[in-house]
Order: C-alpha cells, then sequence, then structure tokens
C-alpha cells in the first residue's frame, strides 16, 4: 500500500467540530436503500468526508481510501490505482457515483483509470455486508460510493459554493476545483469543475519515470421539486493523460456521461416512495507509444444501468423493507493490439433484490436478498464465439445488540455470489499494459463467499469512538490470476526464463479462506494549551490462503498498525499519525516479498478569520520519513517505487 495521507488525522476533528461551533452537515448514508443512521447497521460503513479528499491529494479513489480501515489500493500508476477492501479487487469491488456503475474498463487491467476524480466527491462510502446486495454480484468484496451533488437533492434559495486550490511538492501538483449551487422556487442546478497537473513524482533515490497524470472534468444538472418529490439530470464530462510507470507508454482516456434521477413519494398505504435511478456513459482510451505517438491500442466501452427502488414503511413485524429491481447492459471491444488480449464482450444482467429491518426481542435486524441473471458473449483462445449465462443468488443477515455503556455490537452472516467477469472468461494474449500476456477460461464456475463479521461501536466521553471489525470468509470456487513464474513473447510462447517480456497469467479457481481484523479510534484526552487533545490509533490486517493444497492468494495488502494526536481550538488544528506497515511476505507464485515501511503523517490547519470559518489554509506532510515503499497489491511492485516525502497546501473558501 501506498504511504497514508492524513485523513485518520482529521477524521477525529469532525466527532469534535460540533462543540467548536464549525459547520458540521447532518451525514445520512446511502449505504442501504433505507437510509438513515450509518451506526444501526450491524457492518461498519467508513466514510470519507470532503475535508479528507481535499487533504489526501491524489488522482484516485485509493489516494482518498488509504485510511480507510482494511482498503488499499492497487497501486499501478498515479492515474490508475483501483481500490482494494480486504484484499480484493477488480471484479469483487463495485466503483459507483451516487449509486451508480462508473462504467469504465478498470476491472479489465490494472493499467486503467477510474473516470472518477476525488475532487468530484462531497464524500465517498466503503459499503460492506447486506447492503452490497444491492449493486450487483461484482460487489462481493465491497462497494466504494462516490456521492455528490451533481443531480441536486434538496432545494436551495441563492447561491452556493466552494473553491480550492493545492499544490504538493512530490510531483509538483497543481490542482483547482469550482462548484455552485443555486435555486429558486422548485429548481435547483449545480455546476462544477476541476483540473489537476502532476509532473513524474519523486521517490526517495530520485524520480519515478513516466509516472506524470494531467486531469481535468466538468458537470452539469439540475432539478425540479415538486412537493415532496424530485426529478433531474446531470452530464459530465472527464478526460485523463497519464504514464505507465512500469513502460514507456501513456494512457489518454474520455468519459462523457449522463444521468437521470427521480424521487416520487407515493403515500399509498406502506407504500412510502419510489425511488428511480439510470445512466449512459460512453468510455474510451488509447494507450499510446510516445515514439511519434503512435496509438498501439484503443479500448471502448458503452455501458448503461437502470435502478429502481420501491420502500415502505413498517409491514407486520417489518420496520422498514425496500424491494428493487436493476438492469445493466455493457459493451466492450478493444482495437488494435488490445484485440489480440481481449476481443469484443457483450454483458447484459438483471436482478431483483429485497431488503428489510426488523426488531427481533433486544435485537434490530437486517437482511437482504439478490437474485441476479447474468449472460457474457465472448470469445475466447480458441478463437470460437461463446456464450456463458451465470445465476448468482445472494443472501445476508446481520444483528445489532446494544449493551449498557454505550456500546454496540454488530453480527452479520452472508453467502454471496458472482459470475465470472469477462476477462477471466476471455482474455487470449498479451495485454502490454501491466506487462502480461493473460488465459482466461471460458469454464469457469459461480464464485461463492460464506462469510462472518463481527463489530463493536464504542461510544464514550461525547467525543471518543471505538469501531472494531473482525471477520472471515470462505470462498467456494476462488476466481483469480495466477502468475506461473514463465516469461512470454507477443505469440504466447512462454518458457521459465523465456527471451519474452510478458509475465505470464492464466485465470483459474481454487478454493480460499480469507480472514482479517480493522479498528479505528478517537480518544479525547482533555484540554491542553486553549485546546482540545486527543488520541488516536489505526490499524488493519489481511490474511489470505488457498485450501486444498495451501499457497497464499496473491497481491494482498500487509497489515499495519498505529496511532497518533490531534489537538484543536477554533482557529487552529494539528495531528500527526504515525503508522508501522509490516513487510509482506505471504505471496503468491511469482509474486515478490515487499519490506515493511514506517509511515509519518503530520498536518496543521489554520482559520485565519474567525468571522469567516469557511477559509481554511491546510499544510500536509506525506511519508515525512522518506520511506522507500513498494506496494504489495500492485502487480508492477518489483519495478515501481511508490511517492516519497510529500509536502501539500490546500486552500479552501466556501460562500
Amino acid at each position: 500500500m501506498a504511504a497514508t495521507s492524513a485523513s485518520a488525522l482529521i477524521a477525529g476533528s469532525a466527532w469534535a467540530q460540533a462543540d467548536l461551533g464549525h459547520a458540521v452537515s447532518e451525514v445520512v448514508v446511502t449505504a442501504s436503500p433505507l437510509g438513515g443512521d450509518p451506526d444501526r447497521f450491524a457492518t461498519i460503513v467508513e466514510q470519507v468526508s470532503r475535508d479528507d479528499v481535499l487533504s489526501n491529494g491524489g488522482a484516485s479513489l485509493a489516494d482518498a481510501l488509504r485510511d480507510a480501515p482494511g482498503v488499499a489500493g492497487t497501486g499501478f500508476a498515479a492515474g490508475a490505482s483501483r481500490p482494494v477492501i480486504r484484499g480484493m479487487d477488480a471484479q469483487r469491488v463495485k466503483l459507483t457515483e451516487n449509486g451508480l456503475s462508473s462504467s469504465d474498463v478498470s476491472d479489465v487491467g490494472p493499467d486503467h483509470g477510474v473516470p472518477i476524480d476525488p475532487l468530484a466527491a462531497q464524500r465517498i462510502e466503503v459499503v460492506r455486508g447486506a447492503a452490497t446486495l444491492r449493486y450487483g454480484s461484482q460487489a462481493i468484496g465491497g462497494v466504494v460510493n462516490v456521492i455528490n451533488n451533481r443531480i441536486p437533492l434538496k432545494q436551495i434559495t441563492g447561491i452556493e459554493g466552494e473553491a480550492t486550490a493545492a499544490y504538493s511538492s512530490a510531483a509538483s501538483t497543481g490542482e483547482g476545483t469550482l462548484s455552485l449551487d443555486a435555486g429558486q422556487g422548485p429548481f435547483a442546478v449545480h455546476l462544477d469543475g476541476f483540473a489537476r497537473r502532476a509532473s513524474n513524482y519523486d521517490i526517495p533515490d530520485g524520480t519515478q519515470p513516466n509516472s506524470f497524470f494531467r486531469g481535468n472534468g466538468y458537470s452539469a444538472g439540475g432539478s425540479y421539486f415538486f412537493g415532496d418529490s424530485r426529478i433531474g439530470a446531470d452530464g459530465t464530462h472527464y478526460e485523463a493523460k497519464y504514464g505507465i510507470p512500469s513502460d514507456d507508454t501513456f494512457i489518454r482516456m474520455r468519459q462523457n456521461k449522463g444521468a437521470l434521477g427521480g424521487s416520487f413519494a407515493i403515500g399509498q398505504g406502506a407504500f412510502k416512495t419510489l425511488n428511480v435511478d439510470a445512466s449512459y456513459a460512453d468510455y474510451t482510451h488509447s494507450e499510446i507509444d510516445p515514439e511519434g505517438n503512435a496509438v498501439l491500442s484503443t479500448f471502448n466501452n458503452k455501458e448503461w444501468e437502470g435502478r429502481a427502488e420501491a420502500l415502505f414503511d413498517a409491514i407486520g413485524p417489518l420496520s422498514a423493507s425496500a424491494l428493487g429491481v436493476q438492469l445493466q447492459d455493457r459493451k466492450f471491444s478493444a482495437l488494435g493490439e488490445g484485440a489480440d488480449y481481449l476481443l469484443p464482450t457483450h454483458t447484459k444482467s438483471a436482478a431483483a433484490f429485497v431488503f428489510a429491518e426488523a426488531p427481533v426481542g433486544p435485537l434490530q435486524t437486517q437482511a437482504g436478498l439478490r437474485v441476479e441473471r447474468t449472460r457474457i458473449d465472448g470469445t475466447p483462445a480458441t478463437g470460437l464465439a461463446a456464450s456463458r449465462s451465470f445465476t448468482p443468488v445472494s443472501v445476508s443477515l446481520g444483528f445489532t445488540y446494544d449493551l449498557t455503556g454505550g456500546v454496540r455490537l454488530g453480527l452479520t452472516a452472508s453467502s454471496a455470489a458472482r459470475a465470472p467477469a469477462q476477462t477471466e472468461l476471455f482474455a487470449r494474449g498479451p495485454h502490454d499494459g501491466p506487462q502480461t500476456y493473460e488465459t482466461g477460461d471460458p469454464s469457469l464456475k459461480i464464485e461463492r463467499a460464506n462469510s462472518l463479521e463481527a463489530t463493536v461501536r464504542y461510544l464514550f466521553g461525547g467525543e471518543g469512538r471505538l469501531e472494531g471489525s473482525l471477520w472471515g470468509a470462505r470462498f467456494q470456487n476462488y476466481i483469480y490470476g495466477a502468475l506461473t513464474g514463465r516469461m512470454c513473447d507477443e505469440a504466447g510462447v512462454c518458457a521459465v526464463d523465456g527471451d519474452g517480456d510478458l509475465k505470464e497469467l492464466n485465470y483459474g479457481q481454487r478454493d480460499a479462506e480469507f480472514w482479517g481484523v480493522e479498528l479505528k479510534g478517537f480518544a479525547p484526552i482533555g484540554q491542553v494549551g486553549g485546546g482540545k487533545l486527543a488520541a488516536q490509533v489505526l490499524g488493519d490486517y489481511v490474511r489470505a490462503r488457498f485450501t486444498g493444497g495451501g499457497g497464499d492468494v496473491p497481491r494482498i495488502q500487509p497489515g499495519r498498525f498505529g496511532g497518533g494526536l490531534h489537538w484543536e481550538n477554533d482557529s487552529v488544528d494539528a495531528s500527526f499519525l504515525v503508522l508501522q506497515v509490516a513487510k509482506q511476505d505471504h505471496v503468491g507464485v511469482a509474486d515478490p516479498t515487499t519490506d515493511g515501511y514506517t509511515s509519518v503523517d503530520a498536518q496543521v490547519g489554520w482559520r485565519p478569520f474567525k468571522e469567516k470559518p469557511a477559509l481554511e489554509f491546510l499544510l500536509v506532510g506525506h511519508n515525512l520519513a522518506d520511506e522507500t515503499i513498494h506496494n504489495a497489491t500492485a502487480l508492477n511492485k518489483d519495478v515501481v517505487v511508490m511517492p516519497g516525502r510529500d509536502i501539500r497546501l490546500v486552500m479552501t473558501t466556501k460562500f
């Protein structure tokens, strides 16, 4: 995992700000269609605020989430680092924006970026447990949901906005954002835009070649409100250009996306609300040789998704429930050298799901059920067109129990299934970005994970909070890309110590066991120097092994544990966090080990005008020990070093 950020440093400040008079907006979790207080769920929903995103920096969602317990990043490139949740990534982690698919090809290769920039987020949620059934079988490991106001959800009178500017030293990064919300009567509109420019980043021994990033985007949306209902739409454009550090090529990416969203108050008996959302996206990226700017490969993805959810008040023993349907259609194609890797595929899915909550004696219960039908058409290595259909069925049941003294216990049992993805089934050749020669298996079966998770939340001292999770999962037919240790040429001739430049990677299935633990806490100490002093702690660990023959699952993040202090008053806050990240020597075949390191982060925030607290300056330091870091979850970790010491200055103003 990359050097940790300052998000954990300021996580506690949100808990402390109520008594300091700072503006704290009400947070209603969107992890469940039923909404409400996130603490009522049996699993812990991790939330990353807007302030955390701005302090972290970085062009990827993984950068924004790097201090979320149990979350890492693939770290393949500055523009391509997909979130990893509890050792699971790609086809097991669903990326969404306001609950709808990111509609990209980041699950096809680790060198492919996600066209959602963290700068566009108001907050980010990491969802696990029963609520993942809402999003599809590709969310078996979890969901990362980026939440923003591009389709306005509330009426507004007048104009509100935010402007930010930032500079980071490691890559001479300059970035800025502007967002506006305006409304009059039943109408509300939203506008936002961002731009980021980063050079090759510094590492302790010099500069990481070809690690630059350029990106920008903009969006416009509006809503019409009538009674307790609303309907709206938005349009978004995103484009980026970034280098692949383990290669000399670069990627130019573009996506245009439109979305519709409506919420309709029904009020007929127990039938309370009908929510309808849909999106369509046209995505393309080209992989380019800088010698003459020759286009080597082009990847295209055209995708639409629709979802409808009916929300119900109490019915019989149920305190609340939701019934939903979801439809998706994805057409993928690759041109040039990309067609040697994966020929066109067409994925269609339809699903129905239900959620329910009910009190059972002293327990609060949450349950979910999803039935999905998926069909994938493609062409495997045989060259003969094939079609596979799957029917994954997933269930989840969770309980919470309130003890005395501010302690809440949770327990979740689930059996989640997912269909194999297009790459796992139909990959058939060289993939130059990650430097692999991949072969899918069109006979793959449905993967199933039977899991159990126990959680504890402890609220104390008015502002103190401790959260912990202990979880385990047994996979039947776990699908993975296995490095064989052989090297291949472009024609697929592979041998141990072969002359080719491509690592042979074959998709297969084995049973596997995962388990882990996560911890996060914030504890007030007292008044010191005219401000509030608090301690914080953060840690996580994941272990993953194959059963029936043993061996380690490849590319699992290492354990980490540490803590720090946080101090703040009305105008200044300051924090530091020290994490010890363990070495990773539980690795798969031909998977290099990585050394441990110590991550040191610190930040100081200053609000110079008491009458204008919305103006804030933030100075953040990442990897202050300037450690040499190789990311254990990255496929190119043997040749790529993560950024060294970075000093970041952020200015934010709201109006």
